[in-house]
């Protein structure tokens, strides 16, 4: 992507890296010694797009943030607790839910439609409003590396590590930085993300040209992740754009739209391949690319069933090159293909050639699936269309993990 050659990385980056935020995480005893409510604030209110679950039980939180947004299309505050979801609790979650939403806005004196609220945890348990209370109350927001680092702890559930990333390009001659923060690690088959996303901009960009391109992002970054095919209550990815790199408003017109493309698309991609890396017991990431399709759609839907498929991801924790699983992966989708002609391989090693079987090393093929990294090809010879998909290996752990997750 041309855009891409315009954007540099900012190592060690976040949320914070863009200029105008704030954030915070302490532990207010909704998990046991772990930091549980982060905060990031904006020093003034910035444009705001999201995307959210497609699943019919909608928490509260999601509503309540829905509600905020609706107002002006702006967000200065976003609370989240971590440790309970406030999902499948009626109208008492719903009143917890704003009532949280009110006190952020009290303790930083703006006005409560600026303030988003987000929670994710064990579904079907009420918040726990007292502590919810006393720790929005300690929240102290800063601008350093260790305040993003705070947020970041706070909003973890089952994940090993923190996601983050961070990158940079111009407008208008004028440097614009993007940081991002992401949660999740089970639940992961987006229709929208099943995790929590936060990035943060200082562009200058308004909310319908802003939730354009979040939408069109998304569609290609964290709609292309999966774990085990669950999709959560509570997912959200939220941007807050605040304007302080102060440069001409962003459109689809703009001649530097394609940069600022470039950065949400990076930032998007990175924390889905982070979080799909991250999935509960896994060993490995596994990136499919199918290329040759008809059309981007179709070679989309392809690649995820591909990295979906509980047979696929236990054959590569397994180090087993069954190609096999591969093709009954490609088959079981609608999208356009011909079976007489799809080729099929494992890293450089081809094991499909104009779907007739070509002969390789077992032994090769066994080193390189022993690797973190696993790529997967498949062309269909249909088209030029290309499509991208992340997931993980399927282990023992994972039903260890979950199979205790409320205790």
């Amino acid at each position: 992507m041309q855009a891409e050659s315009k954007v540099k990385e900012i190592k060690n980056g976040g949320i914070l890296s863009p200029k105008g935020f704030l954030a915070d995480g302490i532990a207010a005893g909704i998990k046991k010694e772990k930091k549980d409510i982060g905060l990031i604030l904006s020093v003034v209110p910035a444009t705001a797009a999201a995307v959210y679950t497609t699943n019919q039980f909608q928490a509260a939180p999601l509503k309540v943030t829905q509600d905020s947004i609706s107002h002006e299309g702006l967000i200065q505050a976003v609370v989240v607790n971590s440790g309970c979801a406030n999902a499948c609790t009626g109208d008492q979650g719903l009143k917890d839910a704003y009532e949280t939403r009110e006190w952020v806005a009290q303790k930083f004196n703006i006005p409560q439609h600026l303030v988003a609220v987000a929670s994710t945890g064990v579904i079907g348990v009420t918040l726990p409003m007292e502590k919810i209370k006393a720790g929005i109350e300690k929240l102290s927001p800063l601008a350093t590396k260790e305040h993003a680092n705070s947020f970041q702890k706070a909003i973890l559930t089952t994940d090993t590590t923190m996601k983050a990333c961070c990158f940079a390009t111009e407008v208008n001659g004028k440097t614009v930085t993007m940081g991002g923060a992401a949660k999740g690690s089970g639940m992961i088959h987006p229709n929208m993300a099943t995790m929590l996303g936060y990035i943060t901009t200082d562009a200058n960009i308004s909310q319908e040209a802003l939730q354009l391109a979040l939408r069109e992002v998304t569609e290609k970054s964290f709609n292309q992740i999966t774990v085990d095919g669950d999709t959560s209550t509570n997912d959200t990815v939220l941007v807050l754009a605040n304007g302080q790199a102060g440069h001409d408003p962003l459109t689809p017109a703009h001649p530097d739209w394609s940069n600022f493309m470039g950065i949400l698309t990076l930032t998007c991609e990175s924390l889905a391949k982070q979080i799909a890396k991250d999935g509960e017991g896994a060993t490995k990431l596994i990136e499919v690319e199918v290329q040759g399709a008809l059309n981007e759609l179709d070679a989309r839907i392809i690649a995820k069933q591909i990295v979906g498929s509980s047979l696929v991801k236990t054959a590569v924790y397994g180090a087993d090159a069954n190609w096999g699983r591969i093709i009954g992966a490609v088959g079981q989708t609608n999208a356009y293909l011909n079976p007489e002609n799809v080729d099929v391989s494992i890293g450089s090693i081809e094991m499909l050639k104009s779907s007739v079987p070509v002969s390789f090393s077992e032994e090769v093929a066994l080193d390189y699936l022993k690797q973190d990294f696993i790529q997967i090809f498949v062309h269909l010879h249909c088209g030029e269309a290309v499509g991208k998909a992340w997931g993980c290996d399927l282990t023992y752990d994972y039903v260890k993990i979950n199979a205790s997750y409320r205790t």
